[in-house]
């Protein structure tokens, strides 16, 4: 047994050497791709932690209008007391929204307005992001209501966005996947063709078919299994500098929201790990079963 892992080490590295050119290729290759596809991963898992936090921190807000009755607050706190599809509502005065407009709009907007033209509101999270929706169309148009406003739209559309980046990251992934295979096969098809005599005398003298094979698939296995290795590396370098950059800005930024758990970057690692080991079998048995006539 240790006899015959010794020859399957040195028959692999050996025939890395040889086409070692192309080897090189291949691995550049697999490094590349599945650098793209940890990518992905990572932008993936990333979109959907900012999401959660952002569907956490959601706020439906009712804005009422500057000359609502108190009857008419009384009876809209109560049904949103009453209401299944909200919890931790509380009400903001007029003084309270005249503070947080004077920080979010511009001087000339301000200008125009006083502190008796703001309406009071008041703010509660839905039980479920899509119910945001459910409490805009039941509460818009009631007495004393001003507007009902949520950022569903904002949600949505930046979902959207990092969906289609990832996507469009994922796809050129996959291409780079295939040419990797491709490369692969093609430096196994190299080997067999250098090594075609020697494995011809290895039949005369009564080799199994499986010995002869398994230089050749821990070859494939190896080109694979180096390039994600590199690719995981570079996947957790740039992680690395994301997460510095996220330490640095507000945490509520994007980039802070999109940091990933050490669970989540380990995930990351093994998947693009595996990949590469399984690109590298899948172009060795390809190569071995089209030019390995054993």
């Amino acid at each position: 047994m240790a006899n015959f892992a010794q020859y399957v080490a040195k028959e692999t590295t050996s025939n890395l050497w040889r086409n070692r050119v192309t080897t090189a290729a291949a691995v550049f290759t697999v490094m590349i791709s599945l650098f793209l596809v940890g990518a992905s991963l990572v932008l993936g898992l990333g979109a959907s932690n900012a999401t959660t936090a952002w569907e956490k921190g959601t706020l439906v807000s009712v804005f009422m209008q500057p000359s609502a009755t108190a009857q008419e607050l009384a009876a809209i706190k109560a049904e949103l007391d009453a209401y299944p599809f909200v919890h931790g509502c509380y009400y903001q005065t007029q003084h309270d929204d005249w503070l947080e407009a004077q920080k979010q709009l511009t001087a000339t907007e301000l200008s125009v307005l006083t502190e008796a033209d703001i309406p009071s509101s008041y703010r509660c999270v839905p039980n479920q992001p899509q119910d945001a929706q459910l409490v805009i169309d039941h509460f818009s148009g009631q007495p004393g209501v001003f507007k009902v406003n949520a950022p569903v739209k904002t949600l949505k559309t930046l979902q959207r966005i990092i969906t289609t980046a990832q996507w469009s990251v994922l796809i050129v992934a996959l291409v780079l996947l295939a040419s990797s295979a491709v490369l692969i096969l093609n430096t196994i098809r190299m080997a067999i063709f250098a090594r075609r005599r020697e494995v011809a005398v290895m039949k005369l003298v009564g080799a199994t078919n499986w010995f002869i094979r398994v230089p050749f698939i821990f070859e494939g296995l190896a080109q694979g299994f180096i390039g994600s290795a590199l690719a995981a590396a570079l996947v957790w370098g740039g992680e690395g500098l994301w997460r510095l950059w996220g330490s640095r800005v507000d945490p509520g930024s994007l980039v802070h929201l999109m940091l990933l758990s050490n669970w989540q970057l380990f995930f990351t690692e093994v998947v693009v790990v595996l990949v590469g080991m399984v690109i590298g079998a899948l172009g060795s048995a390809i190569a071995i079963r089209r030019f390995l006539d054993v």
